[in-house]
């Protein structure tokens, strides 16, 4: 069964068309159609003003004869102004993307700290997004000249454009649907995870994205502002990005709802912790400098196997792919082990279980 369908999608339009954003919020959706709006009106509003300019008799409008070569008012002025607005927005979008692979210099957001990358971005991801703003760029300059003189060609290649558009448009849309159906706290992409991790670890992170079997389990430890949580919501945001039903939840949010019925639904989400594909468990222990455990195993598994559905909780942590934010992995306390020890127990194949330490450098 797809996760998202025609008529998730459809319901989602509805919602992010019809109503006012001052009462209801702002969804990824709805931000994502806006932003598109506007790569549209970037290409649309310039190609109207300068048609215009190119076709006016008006002797206020600056003369560029001398410098194009041209005399005003010239003829095919529905392509000068279509193509031109589009080439310069083609010229600008492949420097902007060029940019870090040419110079080797990421973005300078505080996001990525020293400009060097930890995990390296999804290029693909990248350029396809890139791509499908271009697009839109086309597509309102074309609409632009289409308006301003009709000419069979340029509608032509709009219609091409619009039937281009279809798939970028449908997997952006459902990707933010995916996103912002996980209910991450912030947004943020693995490679604007910036802090100082281990190689192996790096390669844990990697192999965890890359494997398409379940049970599979992320233990990360980390003192309080280690990035553990930034981490973890990275990872699963990646996954979200490939298709993948994710959710994210605080330790003691989901203890509450260990109790809830096995088939309740819930009218905000496509889908719940026990039927997502991947599950980010956070805050079950601050770390340093807070020393004593907030959730113990005794007090999870206590709660996990309640009597209502004990053996159904066990099984849907045992066989889903889930992120652990830990605290501060004190060997007084040996917190590895008992979470490992925990999870043997319940089920999970110990080679199945990896610990991040990013105390550990």
């Amino acid at each position: 069964m797809r996760a998202i369908t025609w008529h998730h999608i459809r319901k989602q339009l509805n919602k992010d068309l019809i109503g006012k954003d001052s009462y209801r919020g702002v969804t990824l959706t709805y931000s994502w159609l806006a932003n598109q709006f506007g790569h549209f009106s970037l290409g649309f509003i310039p190609a109207i003003a300068i048609h215009h300019l190119l076709t006016s008799n008006n002797p206020i409008v600056i003369d560029f004869s001398s410098f194009l070569g041209l005399t005003l008012p010239i003829s095919n002025a529905e392509y000068w102004s279509a193509f031109g607005v589009w080439g310069l927005w083609v010229v600008f979008e492949t420097y902007n993307f060029l940019k870090p692979l040419i110079f080797h210099r990421s973005s300078k957001r505080k996001a990525l700290g020293n400009g060097q990358y930890t995990f390296q971005p999804a290029w693909f991801n990248v350029a396809f997004d890139t791509v499908t703003d271009l697009l839109y760029f086309g597509t309102g300059a074309l609409a632009a000249s289409v308006l301003c003189n009709y000419h069979p060609v340029i509608l032509t290649l709009l219609l091409i454009l619009l039937v281009l558009l279809s798939y970028p448009a449908y997997y952006w849309y459902t990707t933010k649907m995916f996103i912002q159906n996980a209910e991450y706290p912030f947004q943020l992409r693995l490679s604007q995870w910036s802090q100082n991790i281990q190689e192996c670890y790096k390669g844990y992170i990697l192999d965890f994205l890359k494997n398409k079997s379940e049970g599979q389990h992320i233990l990360v430890f980390g003192s309080k502002g280690s990035g553990k949580t930034t981490l973890a919501v990275a990872i699963a945001t990646e996954a979200s990005i490939n298709s993948n039903c994710c959710s994210y939840v605080t330790a003691v949010k989901l203890l509450s709802m260990f109790y809830d019925p096995q088939d309740q639904k819930y009218d905000r989400y496509l889908w719940s912790w026990r039927s997502c594909g991947l599950l980010v468990i956070d805050d079950i222990n601050p770390g340093k400098p807070v020393k004593s455990d907030i959730i113990t195993t005794n007090l999870f598994y206590e709660i996990l196997n309640n009597v209502d559905n004990g053996p159904h909780n066990i099984a849907h942590i045992r066989n889903k792919n889930i992120i652990w934010v830990m605290g501060s992995d004190d060997p007084t306390n040996m917190l590895e082990e008992k979470w490992k020890t925990l999870l043997t127990e319940i089920g999970v194949d110990q080679k199945n279980i990896k610990v991040i330490d990013l105390d550990v450098i």
